[in-house]
């Protein structure tokens, strides 16, 4: 069963990028089906977050996705290659977002491996944003796409991990935001051999 709109409207975006581990993201682009459970992700805590687009109540053509209600994709490229997934949280006009950072396959496994051109038992076939984008066929052109769509969505499988299992950690490639790059917003599954680097 899809999430409720309901789940993206939590104010709390590192409470709910935590929860989202375990939750199983998939995707149905041009009538293929790909998925698997969320493993790593980062919040971004809006106009106060000095790591986030939207930080300073910027308002751009790129970022105005993310002062939309909870519940949409926000997808940018990132170093003029990347596509990168993120969710957007919180109610309209509070610009949060969770970006997704690997996922344990479990759909799809083939179409994965041609669209990453690479064998799925390589964990760099979802390891990093810009991998997950890729390997779920993820575009710019699914941007502000909702959550309940037939497009992109997320389940809830009841798969857990308990806070011993999962770590809370400072973000990656965030160096520019000061004091606030060092802030416990990046959590995943420890261990995970799809959990992008560094995973200790």
């Amino acid at each position: 069963m899809k999430l409720p709109a309901t789940y993206y409207h939590n104010p709390d975006v590192v409470a709910l990028s935590r929860d989202l581990i375990g939750k199983y993201l998939f995707t149905c682009i041009d009538g293929v089906f790909t998925g698997g459970y969320i493993v790593e992700t980062e919040a971004y805590n809006g106009v106060i977050d000095r790591a986030s687009h939207a930080y300073g109540n910027r308002l751009t053509p790129r970022t105005k996705t993310m002062y939309k209600a909870g519940g949409i994709a926000y997808v940018y490229l990132c170093y003029g290659i990347h596509e990168m997934f993120n969710i957007v949280t919180n109610v309209e006009g509070n610009p949060n977002a969770v970006l997704i950072r690997a996922i344990q396959p479990t759909e799809g496994l083939e179409v994965m491996q041609v669209r990453r051109n690479m064998p799925v038992n390589k964990p760099t076939i979802n390891m990093g944003p810009g991998s997950v984008a890729k390997a779920l066929g993820i575009s710019r052109a699914i941007n502000a796409f909702s959550l309940q769509s037939d497009t992109i969505w997320i389940e809830d499988r009841g798969l857990t991990f308990p806070d011993q299992s999962v770590a809370a950690v400072p973000r990656v490639g965030v160096d520019y935001a000061g004091e606030d790059a060092l802030l416990p917003y990046r959590f995943y599954v420890k261990g995970n051999i799809y959990v992008s680097k560094p995973n200790k």
